[in-house]
């Protein structure tokens, strides 16, 4: 007999199970050239996010002018501010850590030429 584990219902377990998810999250990562929309992140865990939840809006849950594709860290940093859990990133902060993603991105071009 295995350990229980809890359940936790997501809002949107089903359709990140479906076929059909799985089309729309590649277009989605397409579209936005394979990188983080918030900081320009490539070559890193990519996530397609919902900018309205569905648990919020589930009839916009395939509708690709609601998903955004996200690094990690900028996917946990929106789901923290969803949550209520910390504030948000001054625009400075977020304008800097552009900067350094683009940076640290031509260092390795220049590096791999």
């Amino acid at each position: 007999m295995g350990i229980a584990r809890p359940k936790y219902d997501r809002h949107g377990a089903a359709i990140y199970r479906s076929p059909r998810w799985k089309r729309v999250r590649f277009l989605v990562k397409k579209r936005d050239g394979w990188r983080c929309v918030a900081c320009g992140a490539s070559g890193v865990r990519l996530e397609v996010d919902h900018k309205k939840p569905i648990r919020e809006a589930p009839e916009l849950a395939y509708e690709m002018g609601n998903l955004q594709t996200l690094c990690v860290p900028c996917h946990s940093r929106k789901t923290r501010l969803e949550t209520g859990m910390t504030t948000p990133v001054p625009p400075s902060r977020r304008a800097w850590k552009r900067l350094v993603a683009e940076l640290s991105q031509d260092e390795r071009k220049s590096v791999n030429a």
